[in-house]
């Protein structure tokens, strides 16, 4: 009997201490399981509490800023008498981008520094006065504040090993020290055809292909010296339209009247008589432009062009120049300022210089985050002024696209 007792208290300890192990096992299961389900629980209680959060006023200003772009928009308010209204505050102005309205976030007074590339055309009619347009030049760079930054860029004749051809040259980067932008337009040369069209997009792609530093922000300007009449261009006029609107930029043209001084030395015989003549360029232009409504028939050949036909081309090739210089600059808030020759261009430099001088900036981040390439309507209303009070500003922009 002693063996069997002791047998059965063996068997007793091993299972006590089975149970045991397996109590303990149970207990083990079952704080895991709670740990589990508290976990679960807490996470729930944080993504419903996050779901349900309201975002603050910096959060939603950071997620809309993270999905669009700062839109830069140059504004001039002039009273009743056309005079400029200086000393304007933030909330004396409010946009609106498709009829919504926008917050203002960026605002730079009257007082801030200016970036103006100048844009000299040298070429064609223009040659023979290069001194006077010299002249001029440095007269509307002296008229600017301390601190306004110029770039110049004029045309020139390059030998490409071939022909001699005519080329946009940027003459000085952005600078605001004087003495070399003086130095500068001593080095400026003559061309002997207009790349007009090029001329812009070098402003576009070298003058304003960085991003402006913050003082900078809705302060870029073009100003050209120009007929508009573009001769010999790789560029287009849609496509410098475009890239200039892009970057917010101002544009002024001061529109010098060389149609007379052109048209007088087209005609005659070709040899000898006609002085000047349009390119193969411009002859496309035109017959694309005006097709069979022209009433001349179509060539490429200038020689095979009478008198008469020659004027009526030389006609169309101005108007197609000012409209075009008039789209760009309403367009983005510039303006266009006719000059019967260069003793009114001077005239001209000297008020485009004043207006920069007088400009306002203003920037929002648009409640549209859509980036499909749209084109985006803006209006500047004026608070808190009197009656009789304009404004004058961008008028859109196409939006991005991803």
């Amino acid at each position: 009997m002693g063996p069997k007792t002791e047998s059965f208290s063996v068997r007793k300890r091993i299972l006590v201490n089975s149970t045991r192990i397996h109590m303990i096992g149970d207990i083990d299961m079952k704080s895991r399981t709670l740990c589990l389900m508290l976990l679960l629980a807490s996470s729930f209680s944080a993504t419903t509490l996050a779901q349900n959060k309201t975002p603050t006023k910096n959060e939603e200003d950071e997620v809309v800023r993270v999905e669009t772009e700062l839109v830069e928009v140059p504004v001039v308010v002039t009273d009743k008498t056309g005079k400029p209204v200086l000393n304007l505050k933030q909330n004396n102005f409010s946009i609106f981008e498709d009829g919504k309205n926008q917050e203002v976030t960026e605002f730079a007074a009257t007082s801030a520094p200016f970036e103006v590339a100048l844009l000299l055309d040298t070429s064609g009619s223009t040659r023979s006065d290069l001194v006077m347009i010299q002249k001029a030049a440095q007269s509307f760079i002296d008229s600017l504040r301390p601190g306004d930054r110029v770039s110049i860029i004029a045309f020139k004749t390059s030998d490409d090993g071939q022909r001699k051809v005519a080329a946009a040259d940027l003459v000085s980067e952005l600078t605001d020290n004087r003495n070399s932008l003086r130095s500068a337009l001593e080095r400026v040369s003559t061309s002997n055809g207009t790349p007009y069209y090029d001329g812009l997009m070098q402003v576009v792609e070298k003058v304003f292909a960085a991003k402006p530093k913050e003082e900078f922000r809705g302060r870029r300007a073009l100003v050209a010296l120009t007929d508009g009449v573009d001769s010999t261009s790789v560029s287009g006029f849609d496509e410098a339209r475009e890239g200039l609107e892009g970057a917010g930029i101002a544009a002024y043209f001061i529109q010098v009247d060389t149609r007379p001084f052109f048209e007088e030395g087209l005609l005659g015989p070709c040899d000898g008589g006609a002085l000047t003549r349009f390119s193969a360029a411009q002859i496309r232009r035109y017959f694309r432009s005006f097709g069979s409504r022209s009433g001349v028939e179509q060539t490429t050949n200038f020689c095979e062009l009478g008198d008469f036909e020659r004027l009526a081309i030389s006609k169309k090739l101005y108007e197609i120049a000012d409209f075009e210089m008039n789209a760009i600059a309403k367009r983005s808030g510039g303006k266009v300022f006719p000059a019967g020759d260069l003793n009114d261009a001077r005239t001209a430099f000297k008020s485009v210089a004043a207006e920069i001088g007088t400009r306002y900036s203003l920037g929002y981040y648009s409640s549209n985050g859509k980036r499909d390439g749209g084109f985006r309507k803006i209006r500047v209303e004026l608070r808190g002024l009197p009656v009789g009070a304009q404004v004058r500003a961008r008028e859109g922009y196409n939006a991005p696209v991803n």
